[in-house]
């Protein structure tokens, strides 16, 4: 049993090491979003960015239930979090202009008015809002039945462990987002590390949906069994490790030189 409360424990790290860093982007898109704006507008509409991450963040804690119980979803959920991920590792490691991943958003925000720039902000914390109960689904899934209670139509430790994680996404934003932005201004490459753990979970709530009942493609167990958890935290670990060490924009420019 203790075994079981351990692999809960790590993955609640896991995912409040990855809320800050979807946090850090959240934050830094909002930043870049309003930065064509009047220094007095620029400052409302982050603040209202805040809110508006804040409100869609705990409105989606009631979408756990449909998106644990319908395999349909999940399987969206899955191509969903793979297609994110996926398109920002592409784009970081293969565009032309990869230092600056979010100069889209500030182009399209340019020569924009107040309530636009409010409204681009507020689609932006809709898609972060998403991927967050998406990545928390994800990993509570594939953790091991609890002796609690079901609640909100799953498992009740599967449950707490999203709803602390969203938790801590809200209080992040709030309070260590800047931290975390300054930490990804020092090792940018935890930025597409984040992505890349994100397409990640999405392996990995395809795999519960191939296990669905429902589906069959896999064992039913296969998503809860050691040898898939030991492969799935295993390259999580490398991926962040690989995040970590990379070397900074400066130390490549150095070395082409």
């Amino acid at each position: 049993m203790d075994s079981i409360w351990l692999e809960y424990a790590w993955t609640l790290l896991v995912l409040i090491g990855l809320e800050g860093l979807l946090s850090a982007d959240n934050a830094l898109v909002l930043a870049v979003i309003a930065k064509h704006l009047p220094e007095e507008q620029k400052k409302r509409a982050i603040n209202y960015g805040i809110l508006m991450a804040f409100a869609f963040r705990f409105i989606a804690l009631f979408a756990i239930s449909f998106i644990a119980n319908v395999w349909q979803i999940q399987a969206i959920g899955a191509a969903y979090l793979l297609y994110l991920g996926l398109k920002h590792v592409i784009q970081a490691r293969f565009g032309k202009k990869n230092e600056n991943i979010h100069k889209d958003d500030e182009k399209e925000a340019a020569g924009k008015g107040f309530w636009p720039t409010v409204g681009k902000i507020a689609l932006a914390d809709l898609a972060f809002a998403i991927d967050s109960i998406l990545a928390a689904v994800a990993l509570a899934l594939g953790l091991p039945d609890s002796p609690l209670r079901d609640f909100g139509g799953m498992d009740g430790g599967q449950f707490i462990v999203v709803v602390l994680g969203g938790i801590a996404g809200l209080v992040l934003i709030k309070y260590a987002a800047t931290w975390f932005v300054q930490l990804l201004e020092k090792r940018p490459a935890l930025e597409t590390t984040a992505y890349a753990i994100v397409a990640w979970v999405g392996v990995k709530l395809a795999v519960i949906t191939l296990a669905h009942k429902d589906i069959g493609v896999l064992d039913y167990h296969f998503p809860h069994s050691t040898v898939w958890t030991l492969i799935f935290y295993g390259v999580l670990v490398a991926i962040a490790l690989l995040g970590w060490f990379a070397p900074t924009k400066k130390t490549v420019q150095n070395s082409n030189a």
